[in-house]
């Protein structure tokens, strides 16, 4: 009997990138996820090089220059850091 993967093939990252605002991982699947920087505080504070120096894994995206790691789950779940805070917004 085949039980059913932990990491399902269409969660696979394929692509992940930052731009200056915000997360962007396009799926094997061919959904895109886009979560704001600001829910990470270390891909936050992260130069543009940092962030994007990415190695997709199996369900995840890791940055070995500022030693994050996040899940494509947690992403599509919406979980952001416990302390993470949106930017105050210009008057």
């Amino acid at each position: 009997m085949n039980s059913p993967s932990l990491y399902p093939d269409n969660e696979r990252p394929v692509e992940a990138w930052c731009d200056p605002h915000d997360l962007h991982v396009r799926l094997a699947d061919g959904r895109a996820v886009k979560t704001p920087l600001w829910w990470y505080p270390r891909l936050l504070t992260a130069s543009p090089a940092e962030r994007n120096n990415v190695e997709l894994m199996l369900a995840g995206v890791h940055w070995p220059d500022v030693d994050e790691d996040l899940s494509i789950r947690g992403m599509l779940a919406g979980w952001k850091y416990p302390e993470a805070k949106a930017p105050e917004k210009a008057a």
